[in-house]
């Protein structure tokens, strides 16, 4: 009596599909579970199927999908997928508006508003002339990334705007407090916010 073949162990014929052997597989590991030596012979078979598929694939018998060839690369399509719909979900405005800077640019710009805030440390009486400074840095940093000084200079001054709300709202929580007396700008804390918000305007936005 001759011995099974790897098809007949796995209870498939030699013109299965490979959806097919693979679900016998899993089917009779199933069955089989708990028993190693029945799941090391079926999985044995199944190896041994593979290897006759791709060795007929070489000699130009059948075709054998990817899958089977470069498993590789459905892994690999899986993560690149899921991002593709992610970026799909993002509105169009939102992709144009916000960007992707190198860390050069991110320690550049950072690197001009955090010196900004800290001269304004040792000399808040001109804090208006340091967030001017902040403005036009902002300005020119927003301007080499698309070279649009109007849509540069609407964001900058966005920029400033939300950072003023922001440090208004702080001021008016600290005086609440009573940590600070009244009055907008009792210490450059405010003038830190509003280079902040700068900050982010020029470095992540477009």
């Amino acid at each position: 009596m001759s011995e099974p073949t790897p098809y007949d162990k796995l209870g498939v014929n030699d013109e299965a599909s490979f959806e097919e052997v693979r679900d016998a597989r899993d089917r009779l590991l199933r069955e089989n579970e708990g028993d190693e030596s029945q799941q090391e012979m079926i999985e044995v078979a199944y190896d041994a199927i593979l290897m006759d598929r791709l060795r007929a694939r070489k000699e130009g018998k059948i075709a054998v999908p990817d899958r089977i060839r470069y498993p590789e690369r459905l892994s690999a399509a899986i993560p690149a997928a899921l991002q593709n719909n992610t970026q799909r979900r993002a509105p169009s405005w939102l992709s144009k508006l916000l960007d992707s800077p190198s860390k050069k640019d991110i320690y550049i710009s950072l690197g001009i508003f955090t010196g900004l805030a800290a001269v304004s440390f040792f000399v808040p009486a001109v804090t208006t002339t340091w967030l001017s400074f902040g403005l036009i840095a902002s300005v020119i940093l927003l301007t080499r990334k698309e070279n649009r000084f109007g849509r540069a200079l609407l964001i900058s001054l966005s920029g400033i705007t939300v950072g003023v709300l922001l440090a208004t709202l702080t001021n008016q929580v600290l005086v609440v407090s009573r940590l600070v007396g009244s009055g907008f700008f009792p210490s450059p804390i405010q003038t830190v916010i509003i280079l902040l918000v700068m900050w982010l305007h020029a470095c992540f936005l477009r």
